[in-house]
């Protein structure tokens, strides 16, 4: 078993293997380390898709209204969003394993509670139990990538981390499909509970504990305004296309959020110990990713809503074979971080240019889905593009939102980057549904609405690319050191 903190910088005076934190070579066990977080990041992955194919069985068993099916969805992303930043907070201040190990205990009893459930309102409640524990691991995960790997082996690591996202995106609809041809729907929940139990003993055995040496003081209020804020800012997103934008649960929501997230933003610049400290956002390199990031993920997460559609509605696939239909672009990130192509390809052309060209590949995959009529070759070329794109950009972006937090914050970095994931995929979602729903309602068929949306998508992405490439390379270009005098 290892040790380490966030200030465990110096070699260790015996010789032998690098300890943890060792700027030599980092965590000695450290790509064993990445596969057991990573594990447990899939499964909380999983589950952010895989309950939608089990719909009709919910309807169908529970006899679950659709209120009820949207709340059994929307429980887990909205406890989980709102729960980021404070999660990452915690992670820093009592310890990244604990919070991991925390974590996955409360995912596991979770799991074990939704496929046991009689009722809506367990399965509900279970689901919210499950966002607590999603929220911890996808805060300390990257945390711990950021703790047990030197500078130069970030990148690659965070890259196979992130190729681990893209396949938890494509395989969620595919494992529930298989699960729910052979079992019945509680199933989907069960299989998480031997993959919970092999990631538990495998992170107490070997991820070494880190966490803020400086000890701050909670900052309770801070975390109480982030939570309702976000959640009420997330809730007001997800209930726009299914209640209508002027509502008043919508109005109502969004006015909470507004109100509740600038007070979060005063406190948290009148506090010693802040649990977001605003001063991050006078870094260029953190703002051009944040930007970007929002941008892309806004582009990306409503232009795949809207290929789901496109897939079943006017190609014709069921929905296991539009899942299948949809590996294409997981394949492709998992092949390009994996075998190391897309960090050295950042490295060789640097961040700035990397981001901007492989939005550019981004958007032309877009493009290429809105244009291809109803043949599936154009939407796999399209699916290639896209995957390429994200193999480069997203690692690029979140090593450059880590990279400009100090270490001893790592979990608020890590949960910056998961809020960021959730807010643009849930505006994505919600406009682009939007743009689909208008196009339809003024005489359009269903397929130019889809196609309508993914060229919005398009210029989501390429407006996200410009704003972080301009941003990060200004950034660059201040660390440059001045030309000497002649």
């Amino acid at each position: 078993m290892y040790s380490m903190t966030t200030t465990s910088t110096t070699p260790s005076p015996r010789a032998g293997r690098p300890r943890a934190g060792d700027p030599r070579g980092g965590h000695s066990q450290r790509w064993l380390i990445l596969g057991v977080i990573c594990l447990a990041q899939l499964t909380v992955l999983l589950d952010n898709t895989i309950l939608n194919v089990a719909i009709p069985s919910l309807t169908e068993e529970l006899d679950a209204t659709t209120s009820d099916i949207q709340w059994m969805i929307n429980a887990y992303s909205l406890v989980q969003s709102g729960l980021l930043l404070t999660a990452g907070s915690a992670a820093d201040r009592y310890g990244r394993k604990k919070m991991l190990v925390t974590g996955l205990a409360l995912f596991g009893t979770g799991s074990l509670v939704a496929g046991l459930a009689d009722t809506s309102g367990e399965l509900i409640a279970a689901r919210a139990g499950m966002g607590v524990g999603g929220a911890l691991l996808l805060t300390t995960t990257l945390a711990v990538v950021m703790q047990i790997f030197t500078s130069e082996e970030q990148p690659k690591a965070i890259g196979i981390w992130a190729a681990v996202n893209a396949l938890g995106f494509a395989t969620g609809p595919l494992i529930g499909g298989f699960m729910l041809n052979h079992f019945w729907w509680g199933a989907i929940f069960l299989i998480n509970l031997p993959v919970v139990a092999l990631a538990l003993g495998a992170v107490i055995a070997l991820v070494p504990e880190s966490k803020n040496p400086r000890g701050d003081r909670p900052d309770l209020l801070g975390a109480l305004l982030s939570t309702i804020g976000m959640a009420s800012l997330v809730l007001a997103i997800i209930s726009g296309p299914a209640h209508g934008w002027t509502s008043a649960r919508v109005l109502v929501s969004a006015a909470v959020a507004a109100v509740v997230l600038t007070v979060f933003a005063w406190w948290e610049s009148r506090i010693p110990h802040p649990m977001l400290d605003l001063a991050f956002f006078r870094d260029r390199r953190f703002a051009g990713a944040v930007g970007g990031a929002v941008l892309i993920t806004f582009g990306m997460g409503g232009a795949l809503f809207l290929l789901t559609q496109h897939l079943q509605f006017v190609l014709g696939y069921g929905p296991l074979e539009a899942g299948l239909r949809t590996a294409p672009l997981a394949l492709t990130v998992v092949a390009l971080n994996f075998s190391g192509v897309a960090p050295k390809l950042t490295a060789k052309l640097g961040t700035p240019v990397a981001v901007m060209a492989s939005m550019v590949v981004m958007a032309a995959g877009l493009v290429s889905i809105a244009t291809t009529g109803d043949g599936y070759t154009g939407t796999a070329i399209g699916l290639v593009l896209i995957g390429v794109g994200c193999a480069v950009a997203n690692p690029a972006m979140a090593h450059a939102i880590m990279s400009a937090i100090p270490p001893a914050k790592a979990g608020v970095g890590a949960g910056i980057n998961g809020t960021l994931a959730e807010f643009g995929n849930g505006l994505g979602v919600a406009v682009l549904g939007a743009v689909l729903s208008s196009s339809v309602a003024s005489g359009k068929s269903l397929s130019a609405g889809l196609g309508a949306g993914q060229l919005v998508g398009a210029v989501a992405v390429l407006a996200g690319g410009l704003v972080a490439a301009g941003l990060l390379r200004r950034a660059e270009r201040q660390k440059e050191p001045p030309a000497p005098a002649t």
